[in-house]
């Protein structure tokens, strides 16, 4: 049996750019890397990230904010930051993970009317889903396998 790559996005609130990422990275793999997110101060998933994801047929209703406390100890094979306050707090975790810091802007800081907020929310979502496209190839050739 091989090993899933392990993959973490932080955002500071995981309220939006790390919960899309999240989700786009898990539609995108069909399951073969094991995704997660989390922040400093988890300030739940935010319905536009919701909105904007379910917009491209992707569904994160079932996903939670967490604090980046809950995966203190557990190895990850890439660590992506997503926005510069999170690069600054990013903890240290075990195996020596790739760290990668892609600055996006909180689309939650957006003021103005509904849809031009949720402008906002799914213009990041096709940026991320652009990044994530050709990042996903890369973790899953460089990654080792090894026995679970």
């Amino acid at each position: 049996m091989t090993r899933r790559p392990r993959v973490l996005f932080l955002c500071t609130h995981n309220a939006a750019r790390s919960q899309m990422a999240e989700g786009i990275l898990r539609d995108l793999s069909r399951g073969t890397v094991d995704t997660h997110s989390a922040g400093a101060e988890p300030a739940g998933v935010h319905p536009l990230a919701v909105r904007a994801l379910w917009d491209m047929d992707i569904d994160i209703t079932s996903q939670r904010s967490k604090h980046v406390d809950e995966f203190a100890g557990q190895p990850f094979d890439v660590v992506v930051t997503l926005c510069d306050s999170a690069r600054e707090l990013c903890p240290v975790f075990p195996g020596d993970p790739e760290r990668i810091h892609w600055s996006f802007p909180d689309p939650g800081a957006v003021v103005g009317t509904e849809e031009e907020r949720l402008q906002a929310f799914k213009r990041t979502a096709r940026e991320l889903a652009t990044r994530l496209r050709p990042f996903l190839s890369l973790v899953e050739r460089g990654v080792k396998r090894s026995p679970a």
